[in-house]
C-alpha cells in the first residue's frame, strides 16, 4: 500500500468517525451502520468471486446462518451474545465447508446455478422449520450486545461505532489476505484452473478455503446484524440479498477492495434519497446502474485503478531515454 492509498483509508476512517457527528438523526445512523455490515458480507463475496472467479449465490443464505445462529443461541438458549457471536462465522463456514466440497466440483456456471440451489434450499429451511427458526414468525426480542469494560452499545451510536470497528478489522483482515502469497493463489486460479494447476496449485483445496473464509465473512456480518436489528426473518436468506451485494460489488469494483465498501455505501444511500420517486424510483436507478456498468464495467474504483496504472505507465515512458524508447519499440516490432 502506497503514501496515498494510506492517506485515502485515513480519510475514509476519519469520515466514518465523524459521521454520527455530521448525521441528522438516529436513521442516518441506522443506514449507514446498516450498510457498513452488509459492506463486510461483501467484502467476503468479493473473495470468492471477485478474486478466486467462483460466483457463489448463496452467499446471502450464509449471511442467514450467522444471524440465526446468534437469534437461536441467545433467544431460545439465553447464550450471551459475545458468545453466540463468536460462534456465528464459524458456524457459516462449518457449513460452507460441507457445500463447498460438494459444488467446488463444479465449474463456471454450473457452480453458481448449484449454489443458487443451495441458497434457495437454506431459505425454505428458515421459513418451514418452525421449531427451530420459527419460521415465518422470525425470532424476536435478540438481546444487544453486553457492555464491556463499562462500553454500552444499546445507543444508536455505540452500535454504529462496534459495526465500524467490525468493519474496520474485516477490511484490514481481507488486505492481509488479498496482499499475501495465498491471495495470489487465489487470482491465479480465477486467471485459469489449468494454468493455477501448471504453476502446482492444489485448485480443491485453494477454492475451498476461499469459499469457507467468505461464507465466514458472511457469517460475522449475520451475526452482527442480529444484534443490531434484533429481529429475524426468513427474507435475510432470500437470494435478492445476494444480488443486492453483488451490485455493490459491480457499483464499486470487483475484484478490488475497496470496491464492495464503496458500493455497499453508495447504493443504499441513493436508493434513499430516490424513495420521494415512490414506485417509480427503480425506473430511474435501473437505467443508472445500465449505464455504469457500460460505461464503467470495471466498477469506479476499479476504473480508477485502471487509469491510475495507465498513468504510472505514461510517465514512466516519459522518464526513458530516446534510446530505450526505441529499443523497446523495435523488440515490440520483432516480437510482431
Amino acid at each position: 500500500m502506497n503514501r496515498y492509498e494510506k492517506l485515502g483509508w485515513s480519510a475514509l476512517l476519519l469520515l466514518a468517525l465523524a459521521f454520527p457527528f455530521m448525521a441528522g438523526n438516529d436513521y442516518h445512523l441506522t443506514v449507514m451502520s446498516t450498510a457498513y455490515i452488509y459492506a463486510i458480507a461483501t467484502v467476503g463475496l468479493n473473495l470468492i468471486t471477485g478474486y478466486t472467479g467462483q460466483f457463489n449465490l448463496a452467499h446471502s443464505g450464509f449471511m442467514a446462518v450467522g444471524a440465526y445462529t446468534v437469534g437461536i443461541l441467545t433467544v431460545d438458549y439465553h447464550m450471551p451474545f459475545w458468545a453466540a457471536f463468536a460462534l456465528s462465522g464459524f458456524v457459516a463456514a462449518a457449513i460452507g465447508f460441507f457445500v463447498g466440497i460438494v459444488s467446488l466440483r463444479l465449474k463456471t456456471h454450473f457452480f453458481s446455478i448449484f449454489t443458487l440451489c443451495v441458497g434457495y434450499i437454506m431459505f425454505l429451511l428458515i421459513e418451514k422449520w418452525e421449531s427451530l427458526t420459527h419460521g415465518t414468525v422470525g425470532i424476536v426480542g435478540i438481546p444487544a450486545p453486553e457492555p464491556i469494560a463499562g462500553l454500552d452499545f444499546s445507543a444508536p451510536r455505540a452500535q454504529y461505532y462496534l459495526v465500524l470497528l467490525f468493519l474496520v478489522l474485516s477490511l484490514w483482515i481481507m488486505h492481509r489476505i488479498v496482499r499475501s502469497l495465498l491471495g495470489r493463489t487465489f487470482v491465479a486460479i480465477r486467471n485459469g484452473d489449468d494454468l493455477a494447476q501448471a504453476l502446482g496449485i492444489n485448485l480443491m483445496r485453494n477454492k475451498l478455503l476461499a469459499f469457507m473464509l467468505s461464507v465466514f465473512f458472511a457469517g460475522m456480518a449475520g451475526g452482527l446484524y442480529a444484534g443490531y436489528v434484533r429481529f429475524l426473518g426468513p427474507g435475510i436468506a432470500s437470494v435478492d440479498q445476494t444480488f443486492d451485494m453483488t451490485m455493490y460489488m459491480l457499483v464499486g469494483g470487483i475484484g478490488t477492495l475497496a470496491g464492495p465498501l464503496l458500493g455497499a455505501i453508495a447504493v443504499p444511500w441513493l436508493t434513499q434519497y430516490l424513495q420521494f420517486l415512490q414506485d417509480y424510483r427503480f425506473i430511474v436507478f435501473g437505467p443508472l446502474l445500465v449505464l455504469l456498468v457500460i460505461f464503467l464495467p470495471q466498477g469506479v474504483v476499479g476504473a480508477w485503478l485502471a487509469r491510475r496504472g495507465r498513468k504510472a505507465a505514461q510517465r514512466e515512458m516519459a522518464l526513458k531515454t530516446p534510446q530505450e524508447t526505441a529499443a523497446v519499440a523495435g523488440k515490440g516490432t520483432r516480437h510482431a
